[in-house]
């Protein structure tokens, strides 16, 4: 025989065989992956749960608690009073130091200069367009909102990335709070530049 018709017959034994075994019980559904991955071992938040003296899966955080992420903004809403009480009382918990300024600067540029401009001057590719206004320098403008753009603080700052003004929307949901903050240390930076 020739190798052709042995590997010939080679694989029509092995599918016939492949065919008849798949074919056999009707009523099993055959071997199963990873079992664990279909019966989730974890309560739902919505069980009853022996393990608790209440008997609820779902429990009440302990007082004091914050969730991940939480970051006091809800103290501060998108009002005038809260941005008053927010820049007379958040101050940027993070050193000022290299790192913090390098990572503060990767954020904004980009999430912020493709409107603010590299230098914080207004510029930024989406003005170039001439479809928006452009937002004041940071070094030489004035806040929509009052007073000038070089002497804004910590706390007015964070407060605008966090709940956005005018045509600039929230950046809540996209920056954790720890990167608003830095994002806040590299603007100052900005805003000394002339």
């Amino acid at each position: 025989m020739n190798k052709l018709r042995i590997l010939g017959i080679t694989f029509l034994t092995v599918a016939a065989a492949s065919v008849i075994s798949s074919c056999g019980d009707s009523k099993g559904r055959g071997w199963e992956f990873a079992r664990n991955m279909y019966d989730p071992i974890a309560y739902n938040y919505d069980q009853p749960n022996k393990n608790f003296a209440n008997g609820q899966t779902a429990q009440i955080p302990p007082a004091g608690t914050n969730p991940i992420g939480y970051d006091k903004m809800e103290e501060y809403p998108n009002t005038p009073e809260g941005l008053a009480a927010a820049e007379a009382t958040l101050k940027n918990p993070f050193p000022v130091n290299q790192q913090n300024l390098a990572q503060g600067k990767v954020l904004y540029n980009h999430m912020c200069s493709h409107c603010h401009g590299a230098q914080g001057n207004g510029d930024g590719e989406i003005i170039k367009l001439e479809k928006f206004p452009a937002p004041p320098s940071y070094s030489k403008g004035t806040s929509s909102r009052g007073g000038s753009m070089s002497a804004m603080s910590d706390g007015r700052i964070f407060h605008t990335i966090t709940h956005g003004l005018n045509l600039m929307g929230p950046h809540r949901s996209q920056l954790s709070p720890a990167e608003r903050w830095k994002i806040v240390m590299y603007v100052h930076e900005l805003q000394k530049v002339q």
